[in-house]
């Protein structure tokens, strides 16, 4: 069974907002400094933030300080999307009475900041759920039928208890063993380079590597990959974005969040795939904050030719988990599909197609 048939209320999380809204005798402090931090602290009058990785000591007019310094009395939600399991532990050390910010923004009836895609993803699941159990079932081992079944019970439910199974792990991301890559030889397109570190690790693994295509259209990430793999050899540098169409598009500058925007400050180019490379790719990589439907079907004739292999961002878009495969297996069917999330909380989920060979 993909989701579980009823979600039990959380109580606790329950009376933690009740008591967290309404209190006039405890502090109420944020765990954490983002824009989901914003999103409560412009709606209600917090007594400060927690973070222990910075000198400030103010923000929005708030103190920061660090868990230590925290009181003994205090309310803390913590906004930390990317470890919410590591962020829950340190709160449970210092003995301080807490909420992660998915359960709070459930039960808090807060007009806060939505968690990325999941919207578009509860939306689309109402109508679409035929299309989520058909891809579990096209997933070929036990470890990706349980990684989709894992976190869409997440989304559906906001409860952290369904990600107590993962850790951090982007370093092995991109690059699992079910891949067979091969010491020499690969073709490999990295689309989504940003600073160069995938690359590198691809060049690890595969010394004997013949060509990198390496593509990323924001000027300054491209000019900390160039100096990073300035040591290596047959790299082919790309300063566009892959998309569809050749042409020019808005894009937002947001470091490793970069994307094709209708809001963007800057202008890029745009290109096919299809006609950019004409040797044998043997491995794409696609990670373009939700812009890689469009780059597949620009890139729709080389993956029918070659059969590469494919490991594609499946965690921007609430459609992500079947329409990235749809799209893929209607140039070609003949891939095994596996599914891995490399973090403990929101990002980083990558679909991976291996091709079946004769």
């Amino acid at each position: 069974m993909l989701i579980d048939d009823k979600f039990q209320e959380n109580r606790a999380a329950i009376m933690f907002c009740k008591t967290f809204l309404n209190t006039h005798d405890r502090h109420r402090f944020i765990f954490g400094r983002n824009d989901y931090a914003k999103s409560i602290a412009n709606l209600l009058n917090i007594d400060g933030f927690i973070d222990d990785f910075t000198i400030e000591n103010e923000w929005m007019g708030k103190p920061v300080l660090n868990t230590d310094a925290v009181p003994k009395d205090a309310l803390v939600v913590a906004v930390v999307l990317g470890r919410p399991l590591t962020a829950r532990k340190r709160l449970e050390e210092i003995g301080l009475e807490h909420l992660d910010y998915f359960s709070f923004y459930r039960y808090s009836q807060l007009a806060i900041k939505p968690i990325t895609c999941w919207h578009e993803f509860l939306l689309d699941y109402q109508v679409n759920r035929n299309k989520y159990n058909w891809i579990y079932e096209l997933l070929v081992d036990d470890e990706s039928k349980n990684t989709l079944k894992n976190i869409i019970n997440f989304r559906l439910s906001y409860d952290l208890k369904y990600m107590e199974g993962f850790t951090d792990r982007q370093n092995q991301q991109y690059f699992e063993d079910f891949l067979n890559l091969h010491n020499e030889g690969e073709v490999f397109v990295d689309v989504g380079g940003f600073d160069g570190l995938t690359s590198i690790e691809f060049i690890k693994r595969c010394p004997g590597y013949s060509t990198i295509h390496f593509f990323e259209p924001e000027k300054e990430n491209m000019f900390t990959a160039k100096e990073k793999l300035k040591a290596f050899n047959s790299i082919k540098y790309y300063e566009i974005a892959l998309s569809d169409i050749n042409g020019i598009m808005s894009f937002y500058v947001d470091g490793s969040r970069s994307s094709i925007n209708d809001a963007g400050e800057q202008e890029i180019k745009t290109a096919r795939l299809d006609d950019l490379i004409s040797e044998a790719v043997s491995y794409i990589k696609l990670d373009i904050e939700g812009s890689e439907i469009n780059a597949l079907a620009g890139a729709s004739e080389t993956i029918l030719k070659y059969h590469p292999r494919l490991a594609v961002s499946v965690y921007h878009r609430g459609d992500d988990f079947w329409m990235i495969p749809h799209k893929i297996l209607s140039y070609r069917n003949d891939y095994k599909l596996y599914l891995r999330h490399y973090t403990e909380g929101v990002d980083e989920t990558v679909m991976y197609f291996v091709p079946i060979k004769d």
